[in-house]
């Protein structure tokens, strides 16, 4: 407070303006600091004065740069879906060498259609243990890491999405990946992962997801030895925030919690490799400079990342239960208007308060393919074995839920508010696609579980258990009673007089 007689004086101004625009502080486990904002339109140089001023090709850049401009989406599109960013680099990505195509890798594919024969549908769930590490003396990066279980869809028509599980236990040494196919989404489980794109550097750590477009480079170091986790990679379409609709203004993933990193650039005259990811080959080419030599930059086709256990979680708190949706971090748009592509969901910790409420998942048959993976802590959601590191599998329209006994456990519990799923941290990608998987997933990667044949074989009706009441409860309707059908003959011979149960109509009369 500034009294009257203070040396300010009555009538003058007090205050402190920004110096500057708002960067996260770097930590013991992420030493970079990130612009937030997600779909931001950014301006960032790691030299001032290189971004130049009302126009984005100059006759000349300062420092003799190259003006170079990616886009994500057709110059005809919509401004309000616009994806493109500048770039202002020291040499241009057009430098190289010549392309050549590298031996086909069969634990990779893009194309998810029956025509392709090392992937195939089944309507039977399917669950995995996680990756193993390379062992002995093998080396693995990031790219050779890559193992693809499944997907929906083709590259080529630009719609589907790939399912993917990587484990490295080598850093990227003058190596660069190109994704050509789609956006992936990258989710380390195990092992942070040390990510430099032309737009700067991020550090992603497991909890963390990472976004990075098609068509964009980076490189993965390894600074803990190892990294594994899941990708998924969206073909034609990229992550958006899903609407609010009636939860209003905030809530679920707030977009000041994306993070975007700042230009930075290396001046590197060694030789390096790009590699190139078309339809689910892999090309590569030479060039004697680094990819990373991007000086300063502006727009907003721009990797980022997200610490998941940001996300605000919504809940209903009276009776009854929501669907996964409000889960929903991200979602990829399909061509169909209304539809997604994909959405991915995060679990993170709650609480449950509802009163008459069967609080865990309940049993349902999904349109969509509901892919699941976890972090770290112990999954409790469905009768499939989930671990940390692994993965589960439930296909389109197929019924899945809990296991007998936790339905029982469920259906009997003292309904107070409890905590749920702490120190707890999994994810569904909710495909709306048939999704095929591949021959790797099904003979090769070693960790898929066997079927639990016997799995549903206690499930015990519980209505038999209520004949009594049934019967009494029939009559004081007026209606007639439950009556036991006698089986048909076999065969034409004869009849047997076992009882096949009661059968009665949706007006309670008896179906003989």
């Amino acid at each position: 407070m500034v009294s009257a007689t203070s040396p300010i004086g009555p009538a003058a101004r007090v205050g402190a303006g920004a110096t500057g625009p708002f960067f996260t502080a770097p930590s013991d486990t992420d030493p970079y600091a990130y612009q937030v904002g997600f779909g931001n339109r950014f301006a960032t140089e790691a030299l001032p004065g290189v971004l130049p001023s009302a126009c984005n090709t100059p006759q000349k850049c300062k420092y003799d740069l190259i003006s170079e401009q990616v886009n994500g989406t057709p110059f005809v599109s919509p401004r309000a879906s616009l994806l493109h960013a500048w770039l202002y680099r020291i040499q241009p990505s057009v430098a190289h060498r010549p392309f050549k195509k590298l031996p086909r890798n069969p634990d990779l594919q893009a194309a998810f259609t029956p025509l392709n024969p090392e992937v195939e549908f089944t309507p039977q769930d399917r669950g995995w243990d996680k990756l193993p590490l390379p062992v002995n003396s093998e080396t693995l990066d990031f790219v050779d890491g890559l193992k693809t279980i499944g997907g929906h869809g083709d590259p080529t028509i630009k719609e589907g999405v790939a399912v993917h599980m990587f484990a490295a236990n080598a850093s990227m040494k003058n190596r660069a990946f190109c994704n050509n196919d789609g956006d992936m989404l990258i989710v380390p489980q195990e092992g942070r992962l040390d990510i430099q794109t032309e737009f700067g550097r991020l550090m992603v750590r497991p909890g963390e997801l990472f976004v990075v477009q098609a068509g964009l480079r980076f490189s993965v170091q390894l600074p803990d030895g190892i990294g594994r986790g899941y990708i998924q990679e969206v073909y034609g379409s990229h992550y958006e925030l899903p609407e609010l609709g009636p939860i209003g203004s905030n809530g679920m993933a707030l977009p000041r919690d994306f993070e975007y990193p700042v230009a930075c650039f290396d001046i590197n005259a060694s030789k390096w490799e790009i590699v190139v990811k078309l339809v689910g080959d892999l090309f590569v080419y030479e060039q004697d400079h680094t990819p990373y030599d991007v000086v300063a930059w502006h727009g907003n086709y721009v990797p980022y990342k997200y610490a998941m256990k940001k996300f605000i979680n919504s809940a209903t708190v009276d009776r009854d239960q929501s669907d996964p949706s409000i889960y929903c971090v991200l979602t990829a748009k399909s061509k169909i208007p209304g539809i997604a592509l994909s959405d991915f969901l995060v679990f993170t910790p709650k609480w449950s308060v509802t009163r008459n409420t069967f609080r865990p998942p309940y049993y349902h048959r999904n349109v969509a393919t509901e892919m699941m993976g976890m972090m770290y802590g112990t999954w409790g959601g469905s009768a499939t074995n989930l671990m940390p590191g692994g993965l589960t599998y439930e296909p389109s329209y197929m019924p899945h839920g809990e296991t007998y006994e936790r339905w029982k456990e469920a259906t009997l519990a003292d309904l107070q508010p409890q905590r749920m799923g702490e120190n707890v941290m999994a994810f569904m990608m909710h495909i709306s696609g048939h999704c095929s998987l591949t021959k790797y997933a099904l003979e090769r990667s070693g960790c898929l579980q066997p079927i639990q044949e016997d799995m549903w074989d206690g499930f015990k009706p519980g209505l038999l258990n209520h004949l009594d009441q049934v019967q009494k409860d029939l009559a004081a309707a007026g209606f007639s009673g439950l009556n036991f059908v006698k089986k048909a003959p076999v065969n034409g011979i004869g009849s047997e007089d076992t009882s096949n149960g009661p059968h009665v109509n949706g007006h309670g009369s008896t179906m003989l």
